[in-house]
């Protein structure tokens, strides 16, 4: 709880707006975890259950978008927040485009940089800039800001075509499928996080695994200078916010970008 009251304003902009799915754990990282979509009798103070509108045949889906239903999480045993890549306002819009870095059984870490920056280069040839983060957990998260105007089935279908595109030109450090025995030694790029209703955990969420990391926004250069997905954890994150002098997601927020450019020169046919 007093990790989240320490960045929430650090948090909240990543959180406002988004429909928000809650990992609990009441008994700690190491037992069952829940997985909350949506309202259910949650009872958590200032909690807002979105239109279910927007989701027809589910019921209501769920923002925390204020400091009070950030910490009211929190005292409810929520350790991780995930967030989808549209907001209310546009639901079927997505306005990011995220590519998860998943290592597979055998991959190094050096072998995960390398990959985050091919990636950032590849999309940089397609007119596309990127910004990185930790996920908090084994790998990196590679995320596109996005005018929020192709629907969920082209962005996720383009991201799959920049996937595969990466496997057939690196096949010895890349594949296209999931799955651990197509992985080993390799990373599959989860484009699958692009779907509609798919999410991934927000920027300065903690991960309900053993020590506690947390998902932090970093600068390209700062790449070569990580350790590990986890390299931060909620003992280590607020330290390292309060001496940090630049935002660097600072143009993310100014960025907006489409994907027609980026659709031609990869060939890809919606």
């Amino acid at each position: 709880m007093h990790y989240y009251e320490s960045v929430a304003d650090w948090i909240l902009p990543h959180l406002k707006g988004r429909p928000c799915s809650l990992v609990r754990g009441p008994q700690g990282v190491d037992k069952q975890l829940f997985f909350q979509k949506h309202g259910e009798k949650i009872g958590i103070p200032g909690i807002k259950e979105l239109d279910p509108a927007l989701w027809p045949g589910h019921t209501a889906l769920l923002e925390v978008a204020t400091a009070e239903a950030l910490v009211g999480s929190a005292q409810m045993n929520v350790i991780e927040f995930h967030t989808w890549n549209s907001k209310a306002t546009n639901i079927d819009k997505p306005d990011r485009m995220i590519f998860d870095l998943d290592p597979g059984e055998g991959t190094t870490w050096q072998q995960i940089q390398e990959a985050a920056t091919l990636t950032r280069t590849l999309l940089t040839e397609l007119g596309l800039e990127s910004w990185l983060k930790t996920s908090g957990g084994k790998g990196l998260h590679v995320v596109v800001p996005l005018t929020p105007r192709l629907g969920y089935d082209t962005v996720k279908a383009f991201s799959q075509a920049v996937v595969q595109h990466m496997a057939r030109t690196i096949p010895s450090r890349f594949v296209a499928k999931s799955g651990p025995s197509n992985r080993v030694g390799k990373l599959f790029i989860d484009y699958l996080r692009n779907g509609h209703g798919a999410t991934t955990a927000a920027a300065f969420s903690a991960r309900a695994r053993p020590g506690l990391g947390v998902s932090i926004p970093i600068h390209w250069d700062e790449l070569p200078t990580i350790k590990s997905g986890a390299h931060w954890t909620i003992a280590t994150a607020r330290e390292h916010l309060s001496f940090q002098t630049v935002d660097p997601w600072a143009e993310y927020w100014k960025m907006k970008q489409s994907l027609g450019p980026a659709i031609k020169i990869l060939g890809f046919k919606p």
